[in-house]
């Protein structure tokens, strides 16, 4: 069958974490640059079809054939890993320790900041013709993005703070859904179909996920927003990884792993004795 039991799925998931902790410096920037490149292109589609249609549903709608790609051609994102590398350390994997897993969530950071960065300073040419002209509907749209998501949440001080860091977690629990969804299916369809689901539900609701944040904030500071680079690590960036990592571990990694991957001896054993 195309689908995958839970117990299944799971363990590839450990190996996913396995895999990615003792993956090469060079891959990992790669496929880390790459990802945050085409979630960021993913954003600026959304928008734009949002912005035309006047619908942010249909943009949300269309937001996961980023997603899509940049998982089925295997590229991860850093919300990804928050799940899957801690995984291989709890399952006791040979040669995993934290300092590696540490080291993997370093590099895809930055792999998923010069990726995103580098399509920021891309639209942000193209939407002004070389900073020649007014960036029109969509890019004025994307540009204030920053302002409400950083001033915004300053207003409130630490509530602000703090409803940041939940929306964060709120995000990668659904974002982390979708990275386990690759893995469910054996067909290409069915992983685009589990995939889309939660990465729709996490736009709409504008959740914080810290590598489309990447793009968002630099763009709307290219166009020059009224906020600073240290309005977006304080008021943005800092809580959503924080928020992301928690969500994403605590909700999906940790709880799938309990009831499917540490369960299943027992379960096995109980079949045999039957």
């Amino acid at each position: 069958m195309s689908y995958l039991a839970p117990a299944e799925f799971v363990t590839k998931m450990v190996d996913a974490g396995e895999s990615k902790v003792f993956m090469s410096t060079r891959d990992t920037l790669i496929r880390a640059y790459m990802a945050g490149a085409i979630l960021a292109l993913a954003a600026v589609f959304a928008v734009t079809v949002a912005v035309q249609t006047g619908s942010f549903l249909t943009g949300a709608i269309l937001f996961p054939v980023g997603f899509c790609m940049l998982y089925l051609m295997g590229f991860d994102l850093l919300t990804g890993v928050f799940v899957l590398a801690p995984l291989a350390l709890l399952d006791k994997r040979p040669g995993v320790t934290v300092n590696g897993v540490l080291r993997n969530w370093g590099l895809v950071f930055v792999g998923n900041f010069a990726g995103a960065i580098t399509v920021a300073f891309m639209m942000a040419w193209v939407f002004t013709y070389g900073f020649n002209i007014e960036p029109g509907a969509v890019g004025q749209k994307i540009a204030t993005i920053g302002e409400a998501r950083t001033l915004g949440y300053a207003e409130h001080g630490t509530a602000g703070w703090f409803t940041i860091f939940i929306r964060g977690m709120l995000c990668n629990w659904m974002v982390s859904m979708g990275v386990v969804g690759a893995m469910i299916s054996t067909t290409v369809p069915g992983k685009v179909i589990s995939m889309w689901m939660p990465i729709m539900l996490f736009f709409y609701m504008a959740f914080e996920h810290s590598v489309v944040n990447m793009f968002l904030f630099p763009f709307g500071l290219i166009m020059g927003g009224e906020f600073s680079f240290v309005d977006y690590l304080v008021w943005n960036e800092i809580p959503t990884v924080l928020g992301n990592l928690v969500g994403g571990l605590a909700f999906t990694g940790l709880t799938l792993y309990a009831t499917h991957v540490r369960t299943k001896p027992k379960r096995e054993l109980h079949t045999q004795a039957a």
